[in-house]
């Protein structure tokens, strides 16, 4: 399936809303409800839409601290945490790098001492440089046709 103009609004109203209806959707890109509906499920099948998901406000669920953090694992102890990072619950995003460091990782904490806790959690498996982010400039921006 190639993606069409159609397809592309679709996608573009999806990204801004997900639980906009399907004829709320068809209104704004010139079609059916039930057109809107295949041409989801369609793009839903191939992978194209991939999930469809509630975003929270770590802060407003009492977490104080967002940060990124980066490791440089230790030989070979990047296999052992690449298995340990999907148990950790801070971790909200983590991502396999190239560079001098092998992985970065998103997380949410609730104040200094479990920051300070995370960490310690992390040193046996290599160099960690953290980062707290104060603001996001750019958030779940729309993923555009090229």
């Amino acid at each position: 399936m190639s993606l069409d103009n159609l397809n592309w609004k679709i996608l573009k109203c999806l990204q801004e809303n997900s639980r906009q209806s399907n004829a709320a959707i068809g209104r704004q890109v010139g079609i059916t409800s039930p057109a809107v509906s295949e041409r989801i499920k369609k793009m839903e099948d191939l992978g194209i839409i991939q999930n469809h998901i509630t975003l929270i406000s770590p802060f407003e669920v009492g977490y104080q601290l967002k940060a990124l953090i980066t490791l440089h694992a230790f030989m070979g102890k990047l296999k052992p945490f690449l298995e340990k990072v999907k148990t950790f619950d801070e971790v909200i995003n983590c991502y396999r790098i190239t560079g001098n460091e092998n992985i970065v990782m998103e997380v949410v904490l609730r104040n200094q001492k479990h920051l300070e806790t995370f960490i310690d959690q992390l040193i046996v498996y290599g160099e960690s440089k953290t980062q707290i982010v104060l603001s996001h400039v750019v958030k779940n921006n729309v993923i555009k046709r090229f």
